[in-house]
C-alpha cells in the first residue's frame, strides 16, 4: 500500500507523544512492506520567519491555499492509495482536505486530542474539565482565552473550527479515535458516528522491562497543570508527612511548571527532578519503576505513558476519567484514583508501593494487557484495516476555501453530510 502521511510536527523543545506516534506508525508500515512518504511542516521553522511572516500566520490557520496547491500537485504526481492526516496546526490547515479532494485520494485522520470540538483541544479550563464548546459555538473559548490564556491567540483556532467542521466530516473517510472515551465525546458533539473508529495507539516492544520490585515512583510527561503535576505534589507531600512510602518520586519532563517543580524537589531525599529525558532514558526509567503515575486533571484522549508502562510490565496509578478508565483495569493492572483528589491519589500510591506481591501481579497483568491490545502487531492490523475501509469508501474534501459562515461545507459531498452539532 502507498501511504502519504500529513503532519505538522510540534516544537522540538517540548516532548511530543504525537510526534512519536506518527514516526512509529510510519516505521511500522515500512517494516511491513508498505511505501510511506511524508508531507510535513515543522513548528520549529516559525522562529525563522520574517516579522511579516509571523504576523500573517494566524490568517493561515483556518486555510492555507499554498499548502493546498503544493499537496495536490504532489498527490497527482505520486498517486498514493490513501492520505493519513495527523496534526494540521498551525502551518498546514484543513486545506489539506481540499488537496485530497482535488487529487481524488481518500483521507483518514487520527484525532490525537479534542480539537474537533474544543479550540485548544483539551476540554479543560482553569484546571477543570470543560465542555462548554462541545455541540455549540466555540465563542466561549474566545471569551475565556482558552488557548495560551489569550483571546487573540484563540480566535484563529475558533474560526478554523467553525468554518471547517463539516469539511472535516465530509472530507475524511475514516477518523481514528485513540480511545472509546474520546469517540463518545465526539459522537455526542454531532460528528458522524459511522466514520469514527477506535484505534488505540500502539507502543513498540521496549528494550527494557521490569525485572525486580522497582526503585522509584515515576512521573514522566509535560510539567503542566492539566497533567496533574500540582495534584501529585500535594499528594506526595501528604505521604511524606505520614512517613513516606519507602521509595522516592522521580519526575522527568519539562514544561511551564518546571521552575515550581524544581524548587519543590530541591533539598529533598524523597523527590528527584531529573529534567527532560531522551527516549532511551525514558524506557529505562519506566523499567525501574515501582509504578508510573498519571494524575491528569483533564480528560486524556489516550495516555501513552500508561501503555509504555504496560509494555514494561509496570502498573500505573491514574485518574479515573477520560481514556484511563479503559486503559487501566482498576485493581488488576493498576489503580485509579478520584480525579483531582490528592487524598485519593496519595492512598493509591501508598497501596501500590506497600503491597509488593500485589504490585508484581499487577505488573504481569499490565504486560498481558499490552500484548493483547497495544502491541505493534495489533497496531498494524488496525491501521491497515482502517486504510482499506477508507479506500473502499473514498470521498472528496472540498473544492474551495471555506466561507466564513456556518452550514456550507464547500465540498462535493457536503450536502449529504449536513448535521447539527458543534464540531468541524
Amino acid at each position: 500500500m502507498r501511504v502519504l502521511v500529513v503532519h505538522n510536527r510540534y516544537n522540538s523543545a517540548q516532548p511530543s507523544g504525537e510526534n512519536n506516534v506518527v514516526d512509529q506508525e510510519a516505521e511500522l508500515l515500512r517494516a511491513a512492506g508498505h511505501r510511506v512518504e511524508v508531507f510535513e511542516r515543522r513548528s520549529d521553522d516559525i522562529a525563522g520567519r520574517s516579522l511579516l511572516g509571523k504576523g500573517a500566520l494566524p490568517l493561515l490557520v483556518p486555510w492555507n491555499p499554498a499548502v493546498r496547491s503544493e499537496l495536490a500537485d504532489r498527490l497527482r504526481t505520486e498517486r498514493p492509495d490513501v492520505v493519513h492526516i495527523h496534526n494540521v496546526f498551525p502551518l498546514l490547515s484543513p486545506a489539506v482536505l481540499a488537496a485530497c479532494a482535488d487529487a481524488d485520494v481518500p483521507a483518514v485522520a487520527t484525532l490525537h486530542n479534542y480539537t474537533q470540538v474544543c479550540p485548544p483541544g483539551t476540554l479543560q479550563r482553569d484546571g477543570r474539565p470543560c465542555t462548554e464548546c462541545v455541540g455549540s459555538s466555540p465563542l466561549p473559548a474566545v471569551r475565556h482565552g482558552c488557548y495560551r490564556g489569550s483571546r487573540l491567540a484563540t480566535v484563529p483556532l475558533a474560526v478554523s473550527l467553525s468554518v471547517n467542521r463539516r469539511r472535516w466530516w465530509s472530507g475524511v473517510e475514516r477518523f481514528f479515535c485513540i480511545s472509546a472515551a474520546q469517540r463518545d465525546v465526539l459522537v455526542r458533539s454531532g460528528m458522524p458516528a459511522e466514520r469514527l473508529a477506535v484505534k488505540h495507539n500502539f507502543v513498540p516492544e521496549p528494550d527494557a522491562r521490569r525485572t525486580g520490585p522497582g526503585e522509584h515512583v515515576l512521573y514522566l510527561g509535560r510539567l503542566a497543570e492539566a497533567k496533574g503535576v500540582r495534584l501529585l505534589m500535594a499528594a506526595w507531600d501528604e505521604l511524606a508527612a505520614a512517613g513516606g512510602v519507602g521509595v522516592p518520586l522521580m519526575i522527568a519532563g519539562t514544561g511551564p511548571l518546571e521552575a515550581e517543580v524544581s524548587a519543590w524537589a530541591a533539598d529533598r531525599d524523597d523527590v528527584r527532578y531529573v529534567g527532560l529525558y531522551d527516549p532511551a532514558q525514558c524506557r529505562q526509567a519506566i523499567a525501574r519503576s515501582v509504578a508510573v503515575v498519571a494524575p491528569s486533571t483533564w480528560l486524556e484522549a489516550f495516555g501513552l505513558v500508561v501503555v509504555e508502562a504496560m509494555a514494561a510490565g509496570v502498573p500505573t496509578v491514574a485518574a479515573a476519567h477520560g481514556a484511563f478508565v479503559e486503559l487501566v483495569e482498576d485493581g488488576v493492572s493498576g489503580l485509579l484514583h478520584r480525579p483531582g483528589d490528592p487524598a485519593s491519589l496519595a492512598s493509591c500510591l501508598r497501596r501500590i508501593t506497600a503491597e509488593q506481591e500485589r504490585n508484581q501481579e499487577m505488573g504481569r497483568a499490565a504486560r498481558r494487557r499490552y500484548e493483547q491490545g497495544f502491541s505493534p502487531a495489533v497496531g498494524l492490523e488496525r491501521l491497515v484495516e482502517g486504510y482499506r475501509s477508507a479506500i473502499a469508501g473514498r470521498s472528496g474534501g472540498g473544492d474551495g476555501p471555506p466561507p466564513l459562515r456556518e452550514g456550507n461545507t464547500g465540498s462535493r459531498r457536503g450536502h449529504r453530510r449536513e448535521r447539527d452539532g458543534g464540531s468541524r
